[in-house]
């Protein structure tokens, strides 16, 4: 009887166990998690589940039975400790051995740390903490303007806070999508009363608040870091796999080890689509990814080349973003960007590399369409719609 065992209980790997399965796969399925949660989803965590606008028992991936049910052996509160490739064996904290037939990384990343007394969002338990907190706090800051800072600023608005925001780019999602649709994110969020303090960083941390690299002092109630997550990629190194940003693999999700594949934020993955390799952190790469590398490790021929997809909920602001921006040299737009019912398209040599539709619906099929086409299409076109 061959056995498949898959590091890191949360959405790629409860999707990958759910998806050998359907797949017909009927030998022995480990799935190990750090966490002592069964597997869940992790967007909640930073929007209506942080709000308080969603039941807990909402983001969990499966039902309490299921994993008994599907004969899935579901080991939660122990985490690898080592892979022995040539063995096939993972060493597990609680001191056992477990060999493999074929085995899976999706042990996903980590929240990055500043020193200093901050909270972080990047658990459930860590979820429902800050909840708690805000609805106790009267000023908070948070550090970093990326999509975790933005979402945890409307929580903490909507809580009734004072946010101020501490940023070293000049403007919010500077990396991910440009300063042109990051000054929209900004202005967003200063028409709710959040403070932004773009350009400068963060030099210590205390219970009382923060001092910025310019020497100036912000008191508050509660520091929250929202500055990225670094992949969980220890593991791999220390057994020889090829790593760079994340786990090295080619399209089908292999790693450089053949019985060895990777999926969801661990993986850095060729993409034909892109002609090259793409670590992505979002949950539609979990999603997608945790079965594509089921098929893979069942053998059938796999080509992951989906468009990275995300979404994002800030009051009155529900944007899709498909793509990637790299490289681009305009945008066009189609709608009212002043009245928040717009798409952006981020083109470069004339072809859409990437879109974001705001408060615009059912269209990104279409806009995932025009990146995959590759065509040379005239900004005004697209503007126009025509």
């Amino acid at each position: 009887m061959a056995r498949f065992v898959i590091l890191g209980a949360g959405l790629a790997g409860a999707k990958a166990a759910q998806t050998l399965r359907e797949e017909g796969f009927d030998d022995e399925i480990v799935l190990i998690g750090a966490e002592t949660e069964r597997p869940y989803e992790r967007p909640p965590l930073s929007k209506e589940y942080l709000q308080g606008k969603s039941e807990r028992e909402k983001i969990f991936v499966h039902e309490p039975g299921w994993y008994a049910e599907h004969d899935v052996d579901l080991r939660l509160g122990v985490r690898a400790t080592g892979i022995d490739l040539e063995g096939h064996t993972v060493r597990l904290s609680d001191g056992s051995r477990l060999p493999y037939d074929k085995l899976l990384i999706a042990t996903g990343s980590t929240a990055r740390r500043l020193p200093g007394p901050a909270l972080y969002l990047r658990t459930v338990g860590e979820s429902e903490v800050l909840r708690e907190r805000l609805a106790a706090a009267e000023r908070v800051i948070v550090v970093g303007a990326g999509w975790i800072g933005l979402e945890v600023s409307a929580a903490a608005r909507l809580a009734g806070c004072e946010v101020t925001i501490v940023e070293p780019a000049p403007t919010p999602l500077h990396v991910p999508l440009g300063p042109e649709l990051g000054e929209v994110f900004a202005r967003v969020q200063r028409g709710h009363g959040v403070e932004l303090r773009h350009g400068t960083a963060v030099a210590e941390i205390t219970s009382t608040g923060v001092t910025l690299s310019t020497g100036e002092r912000l008191q508050s109630d509660l520091v929250v870091a929202g500055i990225g997550a670094a992949p969980e990629v220890g593991l791999a190194r220390e057994a020889g796999l090829d790593v760079g940003d994340g786990i090295l693999t080619d399209a089908s999700l292999r790693t450089s080890h053949p019985d060895v594949y990777a999926a969801g934020d661990v993986a850095e993955s060729f993409n034909p689509l892109y002609g090259r390799r793409l670590r992505v952190e979002h949950w539609a790469n979990a999603l997608n990814g945790g079965p594509a590398a089921a098929r893979s490790m069942l053998g059938q021929d796999v080509v992951y080349d989906r468009v990275p997809y995300f979404f994002t909920d800030q009051f009155e602001l529900g944007m899709e973003f498909s793509g990637d921006v790299t490289g681009y040299d305009e945008i066009a737009y189609r709608g009212s960007v002043e009245d928040l019912e717009f798409i952006a398209y981020w083109l470069r040599d004339g072809r859409v590399i990437a879109g974001m539709n705001v408060n615009v619906w059912d269209v990104v099929g279409e806009i995932q369409e025009l990146i995959r086409s590759k065509a040379v299409i005239p900004a005004k076109q697209l503007s126009s719609g025509s």
